[in-house]
């Protein structure tokens, strides 16, 4: 599927200026919203928008259905009526650059706990009905997942496979007992799903009424600690007692020398397409009701994954197993249309994964910083971009323009500098530019390219250092904080975007 020439900022929602320690569905994203449309832009790219189970990373969640609640405006709570001034009145200052997850998550869950209580208190309404209507269409997923999460808290956190056996091997009468016991906490989690996806409809619908399209992301793998695995363990490698034997990785790359031990339990391929793919159909139609846009992150998995023993503590003795190649998208393409996807090509792929890309005619990913290296920068240049693709600065997993940039100044070991010092003089021969202002060296690069979408990184377009980068693949601590201050925005920033956007013919007409 082509896109029109457009443009677009890579900026997950937790980034924002909201005022409670984090990005939410409130004012802050519409004031986004309508920066993208004053600078031209028609595109806003998020991370997932699931609940992170451990690590606060959005690509391991707690369902592969559910939105995050930290992510819910306690403001428009407020409007609502569930909340009132004074209940934000004695609120924390929170730092305004980045996400304090520990302070963060408490203080949202109280206010979000008061607001259901006031909910429930309510005599009737047409929030309750709503209410009521959008349980009773997501009840293929939310009513696993709303048990799961109440039996989660119930076991002090403990992952499912270490609760009662009846409870792991879902015992239908166990089930039911415990939906009993704990229907307070199920109607909690079912409110908090209901508000999110009140808040994120509201500002999906805002956007694209301005001409902005959400490209959503769908990490390939779910959490093991996840109400996907609990709920549907045929369909996953497990043994008889819940636990993982096998599980998902990627070899050595330009991430990571020990390669990425991700630990997600693998897909029984042969289980999903008896059953024509149903979960994964299931979960693209409901990412299709919530982003305009798809992208399938790690998608050389669907043509060959790297399956690591469950064991085993490194990814380095992994094998390539055969994934279930287009015939998952034509079993999609059969039961929803078109699917408007763009595959994460990037890592170790072979002609295989190209060739599958090609015959699903998906767009694939170029990323400017890995185009000037020696062996595979060719790949990356602009001058080599067939139009079907989408061309990015960075991605999530990147440095920010200016720190990569800077990082190619800074030995590491003789060998290492003298690469690096190389790397750094092509950019700027294939730049003429003297690299003081590198980032819009790079957007002018990827907007001015001939490929049909460009997304730029919002800390590129600030122009920000690596204390701004949003991740580092194969580390732990201190990823997905970063946050960025309304005063960043300035006139000029908004200006100089918006007037390269016009040049390069990317602005919606």
């Amino acid at each position: 599927m082509r896109f029109p020439r457009s443009s677009g900022i890579l900026l997950h929602v937790t980034s924002l200026p909201a005022p409670h320690g984090i990005g939410d569905l409130g004012q802050a994203a519409y004031r986004f919203v309508d920066f993208l449309e004053r600078t031209g832009q028609s595109i806003w790219q998020v991370l997932p928008l699931a609940p992170p189970a451990k690590g606060n990373s959005p690509y391991t969640a707690y369902s592969a259905f559910a939105g995050n609640p930290l992510l819910i405006s306690l403001d428009r709570l407020k409007d609502d009526g569930w909340l009132d001034a004074a209940d934000l009145a004695d609120a924390p200052q929170f730092p305004g650059d980045a996400v304090d997850y520990d302070s963060v998550g408490p203080f949202k869950a109280s206010l979000l706990k008061r607001a259901f209580q006031r909910f429930r208190a309510a005599d009737g309404g047409e929030q309750h009905d709503d209410f009521s209507n959008f349980c009773q269409h997501n009840r293929s997923w939310l009513d696993d997942y709303a048990l799961f999460i109440a039996l989660t808290n119930a076991h002090d956190g403990a992952d499912w496979n270490q609760w009662e056996p009846s409870l792991v091997q879902r015992h239908p009468e166990a089930l039911a007992r415990e939906t009993q016991r704990l229907q307070r906490e199920i109607d909690h989690e079912k409110f908090l799903q209901y508000q999110f996806f009140r808040q994120w409809w509201a500002l999906r619908d805002y956007a694209n009424q301005r001409g902005v399209r959400i490209l959503g992301d769908m990490p390939i793998f779910v959490a093991y600690e996840s109400a996907d695995v609990w709920s549907h363990q045929p369909l996953f490698h497990l043994d008889a007692a819940g636990r993982r034997t096998a599980v998902a990785g990627v070899p050595p790359d330009y991430f990571s020398a020990a390669g990425q031990l991700w630990g997600n339990p693998l897909y029984r391929w042969d289980a999903l397409e008896q059953t024509q793919y149903a979960w994964w159909i299931a979960r693209i139609r409901h990412a299709r009701e919530m982003c305009d846009m798809l992208r399938l992150d790690h998608f050389r998995g669907f043509e060959a994954y790297w399956e690591v023993p469950a064991d085993h503590t490194t990814a380095i003795d992994g094998r390539w197993v055969q994934g279930p190649g287009r015939k998952l998208f034509d079993e999609a393409r059969r039961q929803l249309g078109d699917l408007p996807l763009v595959a994460e090509d990037l890592g170790s792929i072979s002609p295989e994964v190209h060739r599958l890309r090609d015959d699903l005619g998906l767009p694939g990913m170029r990323v400017l910083q890995f185009a000037f290296a020696d062996d595979t920068g060719w790949y990356h240049r602009p001058h080599n971009f067939p139009h079907h693709c989408v061309v990015y600065t960075g991605t999530h997993d990147n440095d920010t323009a200016v720190g990569w940039f800077q990082s190619l100044s800074q030995p590491q070991s003789d060998g290492a500098f003298r690469n690096l010092e190389h790397e750094r003089r092509t950019v700027l021969d294939y730049t003429h530019t003297d690299g003081h202002e590198i980032h819009w060296d790079l957007i002018r690069l990827a907007l001015s390219s001939t490929a049909d979408t460009a997304v730029i990184p919002l800390q590129d377009i600030l122009g920000l250092g690596s204390q701004a980068r949003m991740n580092i693949p194969g580390t732990i601590e201190g990823n997905w904080s970063w946050r960025y201050t309304a005063d960043l925005l300035t006139p000029q920033v908004q200006r100089r975007l918006a007037e390269l956007t016009k040049n390069t013919e990317r602005r919606p007409n």
